[in-house]
């Protein structure tokens, strides 16, 4: 007769504990802000609008979602406070959370309106391509052991350089090659300071942004002031829709999120693409390896400088491309600073993302989706004052990186330089 194997208790570490309790109460924080807002949501449906024109809506009401999903959020903090969640489902345990508080706030904000839902999912795919490139720049750099700050001055210059190139040549092609160019410039820069002389990463990254807006910002000035400039120069147009054969044609969702522009599409890609790179090839294995011990990495004879030029050459190009979204892919213009710190925001995206493609991907669309809705609850008249609808965005990024920290740890050799012997 076999004898059961004795079951083990695995002790939790003083510094798991404090995570876990840290993190908890900040779900509790959250999940009381929840029960307090379905507490004074008024009487009255919220209608989800499923269309473009308001036709079609589904219908729930506010005060009774708002109490359910509000018990639901403070039952998953309080797990997570006593004992922490299961490792197995805390993801989508924490998605759970997540929107159990954002479906009782919109309960609390539009009861007795209709909530554009369509609008939102297209406002955040809008506002998450920027980011998600920018985001996917920071883990191929950070992933070789190279801290990107200047990712919003690589936005910069890619959207300056689409918005340029694409007017003179009358192509968006063009423009887009440029912009993924101009971004490669700019990480040249950082690459050759940071590896080869060894300048603060930190700090050089800051001095970068500073030099990639007042460049851009010189450019357009000089340029819009010459006779018919902002026609010469600076009027590009923005990309069609293209619409995806059979799946365009699905009822709500279809014409929503499968009739986007090249650029979005290229963002998808690309992120199918570096993630299978990082994690299923011979070069995502070296950028990894020289990210966390390069002298061990050395040993073996990777080329660790080399690697980390490639790296970081390969993250401008995709951050290039996410500056051209800014004026090809949907303003049609260039204008100075209109990165708007979009670049930090996609920092914050590759630390709460843990450094992964796709999780720094789900946490760029967080952060868009925080955007669309600043914007979606203006045009609802809510009582909230506007100036806390702008801060919005910027709060909840301070916000979940801070639950973040503690809960991540970056490549090791992040933000260290590399010193061959």
């Amino acid at each position: 007769m076999a004898v059961p194997e004795p079951v083990v208790a695995v002790r939790e570490s003083p510094e798991g504990r404090r995570r876990r309790v840290r993190l908890g109460v900040l779900l509790v924080v959250f999940a009381l802000g929840a029960l307090g807002l379905a507490a004074v949501t008024r009487s009255g449906a919220v209608a989800f609008g499923l269309s473009v024109s308001g036709s079609a809506a589904v219908r729930l009401p506010a005060a009774a979602t708002g109490w359910v999903l509000s018990v639901v959020a403070l039952v998953i903090a309080v797990v997570q406070l006593w004992r922490g969640l299961p490792r197995r489902w805390s993801g989508a345990l924490f998605a759970l959370f997540g929107v159990a508080f954002v479906v009782t706030f919109i309960c609390w904000a539009a009861a007795g309106k209709t909530f554009p839902l369509t609008n939102q999912i297209q406002g955040t795919l809008a506002l998450s391509t920027p980011l998600i490139l920018g985001a996917l720049a920071g883990v191929l750099c950070e992933r070789a052991g190279v801290i990107n700050i200047a990712i919003e001055g690589q936005l910069l210059a890619g959207a300056c350089a689409a918005a340029i190139v694409a007017t003179m040549s009358g192509s968006f092609l063009v423009g887009a090659v440029a912009a993924m160019l101009a971004g490669v410039a700019i990480a040249w820069l950082l690459a050759v300071f940071s590896i080869r002389y060894l300048v603060n990463q930190i700090v050089l990254g800051v001095v970068l942004v500073v030099f990639a807006t007042g460049l851009t910002g010189y450019l357009f000035d000089q340029l819009t002031a010459l006779p018919d400039g902002s026609a010469r120069f600076d009027e590009p147009g923005t990309m069609q829709p293209i619409a995806v054969p059979v799946l365009s044609r699905i009822p709500i969702l279809g014409p929503t999120i499968f009739e986007q522009t090249a650029l979005v599409y290229a963002m998808v890609l690309l992120v199918v693409v570096i993630t299978v790179v990082l994690y299923r090839t011979r070069w995502g294995m070296r950028v990894r390896a020289v990210g966390e011990h390069p002298r061990a990495a050395a040993t073996v004879g990777i080329g660790v400088l080399r690697i980390r030029y490639q790296a970081v050459l390969l993250g401008g190009a995709v951050a290039g491309l996410g500056g051209a979204y800014f004026t090809i892919g949907s303003t049609g213009g260039f204008t100075k600073e209109m990165a708007a710190g979009n670049g930090f925001i996609a920092l914050a995206a590759v630390i709460m993302g843990r450094w992964n493609p796709i999780g720094s991907t789900c946490a760029a669309l967080f952060f868009g989706f925080t955007k669309a809705l600043q914007g979606q609850l203006q045009v609802l008249a809510t009582p909230i004052p506007t100036e806390v609808l702008q801060m919005t965005p910027y709060l909840l990024t301070v916000i979940a990186v801070a639950g973040a920290v503690g809960q991540v740890r970056p490549p090791r050799a992040g933000g260290e330089p590399y010193v061959a012997q």
